[in-house]
């Protein structure tokens, strides 16, 4: 095939798509007896429209796909839609369309998209969390956790949005407001569904240490987040009172110093224990405690406040009262909701100590032998381990030994013991929405009289969102949605066949994600979630790419899911992901990320429009590693135009040399063509391997000038190289460009895609020059670059340098005090 004279991407982008999608080039499993590699991108919510964050996300795992096809490997590369969830739905109240229709009309534009820019998905798998025959699994597998006690019911205070009326998590409240709407976030006392993930925070905790090819950043944002902390519980008896103050510390070695207890606001014994002539004080700041966001009173340089009950609690070791307070930093849902304040010993102590005139005393001595000032005195407190003094029998002792001494004591005479908290709360996953999956519970007043819930037999599953009214049933407040509508909500209890109701509550769409990579494996798979035997051949994934901002919600929630999967004889795996790829944001040209907000999104259907979809790939992954943010620049969009077109006018103008064979020697120009394509294998090659892809096109670039530079073929044995320079040519390109790739390729006599052809090995005899680079600098300065044999001795080197004429000039003239010889680096005359 002759190729054109000018490069037009639109000529030939849609023609290989069409071919690779008819031919079935990407379908998994074609390969059973080769080495897996399952390769994923988190799977996006359709909002109808991609941006360049999309594109770099997919992208990454697109070139690494194709990569590893090439190199042999059996890959699984799908995609699909994570189609429930509230951007729907508040679209659905604002343009009066049903969530379904709005979801579907959005997925067909965003697949559209996608294939325009030619990514290598295999399409026969792709999911829709939407549709029934997925979230029916939602809910199987709610009711087998339901049935091992990781799910239940519980009374507790949420974080309510006041704009998308629904309980949101922890880690979706983001400065006191909503992440999705920015409404305000606050506390509201309600019922709801909670998986018990706290169940296995030790197990999350520990199998981040088998995870080496995560980011650093991810791994401590989940470490820190699950907060582990060991530590003892001690009982402070409320005086003259039979009630008790447990609290938790991670340094009952300081106990001797304790000179206040702290309760949260909203603690159980606040009531009990504050006297009359308090009341109305402490009853106040509890108000104002419960108007506050938790996120307000933790933030960072929030003023401590905190009010005194009147009521004194005894130090199990000291026998001595201390008075009881209630201030905004303790959280009831924190530890036990109270603390024993050491205010020599914790910065926040010591802060609250002073600010009311509380006391202030060291029991706890730098270990150097230094001793710190008396209370009073005490500028700052000291949190480092030391020696314990004024600690009764455990002075002289050292921290660590005193923390081990004085909980097996507390343990011994029943007033504590040591323990372990975690800062990691159960996930609330219950919403007050519709566009999710309904949760497969009824009630029955006659069979569940604690209403505690029944769940729906596996048989009936699975329970389907109704069909209903968008503006009737979803612009009210109050109740969910689905309680409006009665005919769904009236139904018979599986128990007595008798009326009962529906939950009308749905998942949170986090559940959708957490294992949608298995579900994947096996999409139509119908008597289980996906087939155990399918998992045992493609899990854990091998490369998952997307963004860190996910770090402590999803990509914390389906290892937790993976686990349970496993222990329900799904998965034999424990950790979902082998290595995890984080990319950075694509900023706009004013260096603010791409947002409607700011009016600097540049839609990737335009610049597929103007300079093709290799160009637009070409340009994302030439822009800097995956990891780090980059801001999109037009000059270097159509520096990346003009890059192709060179590629395009050099394999057209070699085209003749397409067949060429030579069986004799390669010497001279020939061997030079020949070095220069086996070092561009190696080098891209390993580049990508690394994930270094802006490395990798710029040793393609490299690799172009070196083979302009070379000229015209002449010989037979220069056509011979030509044409397999050519080849590679179209091989370096296939991961990164590869509706050009396959362009060249077919001119150059491929009788099949390129991705399908196995990734050449480099010849190593190629890739050792016989020459190497020498910088030669007269007093530090650079003034030439010359090449010498790799072998030269430091007498030859320094001979061909002295003969340079630019070295010569920058000497002239002037007496030479030094030479400086770095072996195949670099030599520096110094002269004066």
């Amino acid at each position: 095939m002759a190729m054109n004279e000018r490069y037009e991407p639109q000529s030939i982008e849609g023609k290989w798509q069409t071919r690779w999608e008819e031919a079935g080039v990407f379908r998994a499993g074609t390969r059973p007896g080769a080495p897996k590699k399952y390769i994923l991108e988190m799977l996006p919510y359709p909002s109808g429209k991609m941006h360049m964050g999309h594109v770099r996300n997919y992208l990454i795992g697109d070139v690494y796909a194709r990569y590893f096809r090439m190199k042999g490997y059996d890959v699984l590369h799908p995609m699909g839609w994570d189609a429930f969830g509230l951007p729907a739905e508040n679209a659905a109240i604002k343009d009066g369309v049903h969530p379904a229709v709005r979801t579907q009309e959005n997925i067909t534009s965003f697949k559209e998209e996608i294939r325009s820019l030619g990514y290598c998905y295999d399409w026969a798998r792709e999911v829709n969390t939407s549709k029934p025959e997925y979230y029916r699994w939602n809910q199987w597998f709610f009711i087998q956790m339901l049935e091992r006690g990781l799910v239940y019911r519980r009374f507790s205070k949420v974080n309510w949005c006041t704009g998308c009326h629904t309980v949101i998590a922890n880690e979706q409240v983001k400065d006191g407001t909503c992440e999705r709407c920015d409404s305000p976030v606050v506390d509201k006392e309600m019922p709801e569904w909670a998986f018990r993930i706290t169940q296995y925070s030790q197990a999350l905790l520990d199998g981040l240490d088998t995870l080496k090819e995560w980011p650093e950043r991810v791994t401590s944002m989940q470490r820190n987040w699950i907060g582990r902390s060991e530590g003892a519980e001690a009982d402070f008896a409320v005086q003259g009172s039979s009630e008790k103050i447990r609290v938790f510390t991670t340094r009952i070695d300081t106990v001797f110093g304790c000179t206040y207890v702290v309760l949260a606001p909203d603690h159980k014994l606040v009531a009990k224990v504050t006297t009359p002539a308090q009341q109305a004080t402490v009853s106040a700041f509890v108000a104002k405690m419960a108007a506050a966001s938790k996120t307000d009173r933790l933030a960072e340089g929030a003023e401590k406040e905190g009010v005194f009950t009147g009521a004194y609690a005894v130090n199990p070791f000291t026998g001595q009262p201390v008075p009881i307070w209630i201030a905004n930093f303790v959280l009831s849902d924190y530890g036990t909701g109270a603390v024993m304040s050491v205010p020599a010993h914790d910065e926040r102590d010591f802060a609250f100590a002073r600010k009311y005139s509380l006391p202030v005393k060291p029991v706890v001595q730098p270990a150097s032998g230094e001793k710190l000032p008396a209370g009073d005195a005490l500028e700052a407190a000291y949190t480092e381990d030391g020696v314990l003094s004024d600690s009764g029998e455990f002075s002289g002792v050292a921290s660590a030994d005193a923390r081990r001494r004085l909980s097996a004591k507390l343990e011994a005479e029943g007033r504590g013991k040591a323990t372990v908290t975690y800062r990691q709360k159960d996930w609330g996953f219950s919403r007050q929405r519709y566009w999710g999956t309904p949760i497969p519970i009824v009630y029955c007043e006659k069979c569940d009289t604690e209403r505690r819930g029944i769940p729906v037999p596996v048989d009936q599953l699975p329970v389907r969102l109704p069909e209903i009214d968008t503006q009737a049933v979803l612009t009210g407040k109050g109740e969910p949605p689905l309680a409006k509508v009665a005919s769904w909500v009236n139904t018979t209890c599986p128990k007595c066949s008798g009326p009962a109701r529906r939950e009308t509550e749905t998942m949170d769409t986090f559940v959708d994600s957490c294992w949608y990579f298995a579900r994947y494996l096996s999409p139509q798979f119908a008597e289980a979630p996906f087939d155990a035997a399918e998992a045992k051949r493609w899990l854990p994934v091998d490369v998952y790419v997307g963004g860190p901002e996910h770090a402590v919600m999803h990509l914390l929630y389906f290892r937790f899911w993976t686990r349970v999967m496993k222990e329900l004889g799904l998965s034999p795996v424990d950790e979902p992901v082998t290595r995890l790829v984080t990319q950075g944001i694509v900023n706009g040209s004013d260096g603010r990320k791409m947002s409607k907000r700011w009016g600097n999104v540049v839609a990737p259907a335009s610049i597929v429009k103007k300079y093709g979809a290799d160009t637009a790939r070409a340009y994302v992954m030439f822009a800097g590693p995956p990891e780090r943010d980059f801001d999109w620049s037009d000059a270097q969009v159509e520096g990346s135009f003009r890059f192709l077109k060179r590629v395009w006018t050099l394999a057209a103008s070699h085209e003749a040399v397409a067949g060429t064979v030579h069986t004799g020697p390669f010497e001279g120009k020939a061997l030079e063509i020949r070095r220069a394509a086996h070092k561009c294998l190696k080098r891209v090659g390993e580049a990508i391997e690394r994930l270094s892809f802006n490395t990798a096109i710029a040793g393609i670039m490299e690799y172009l000038n070196a083979l302009q530079a070379l000229g015209t073929a002449e010989t037979p044995a220069e056509k011979a190289a030509m044409a397999e320079a050519m080849r590679v040519l179209a091989v370096v390109l296939t991961p990164f460009t590869p509706h050009i790739a396959d362009e060249v390729a077919e001119a150059y006599g491929a009788k099949a895609f390129t991705v399908q052809e196995a990734w050449p090995d480099f010849d190593p005899a190629l890739v050792v020059d016989d020459e190497i680079p020498y910088a030669v600098q007269v007093n530090g300065k650079l003034r030439a670059e010359i090449k010498v044999p790799v072998d030269a001795a430091e007498a030859d080197v320094r001979a061909m340098a002295e003969a340079d004429e630019r070295v010569k000039a920058a000497m002239a003239g002037k007496t030479l005090r030094k030479f400086v010889f770095v072996p195949k680096r670099l030599v520096n005359f110094v002269v004066g």
